[in-house]
């Protein structure tokens, strides 16, 4: 189950809110486009799907990555630590 600060994450990125609570209520919107009630709502059920989606295009980019390099990912931790 998605957290209330995470929803807010996915549907407004760039920030510009406060929020008190954890409540839809609790919502100011400082320097943002608003969003309504519904969409923080159903912004719960979309949550996991949304993360798994951006969990696969880290994971490609990163493979991407380490193709290009022409090295591992054992290969690229041993040259960050």
């Amino acid at each position: 189950m998605a957290k209330h600060y995470e929803v807010l994450q996915m549907l407004i990125p760039n920030g510009g809110y406060i929020q008190t609570g954890e409540t839809w209520e609790g919502i100011q919107f400082i320097d943002c486009e608003p969003i309504t009630k519904k969409q923080y709502t159903d912004g719960f059920a979309q949550y996991d799907a949304w993360q798994a989606e951006q969990d696969l295009a880290h994971a490609a980019n990163k493979a991407a990555l380490l193709d290009r390099l022409g090295i591992t990912e054992d290969e690229a931790k041993l040259l960050l630590s």
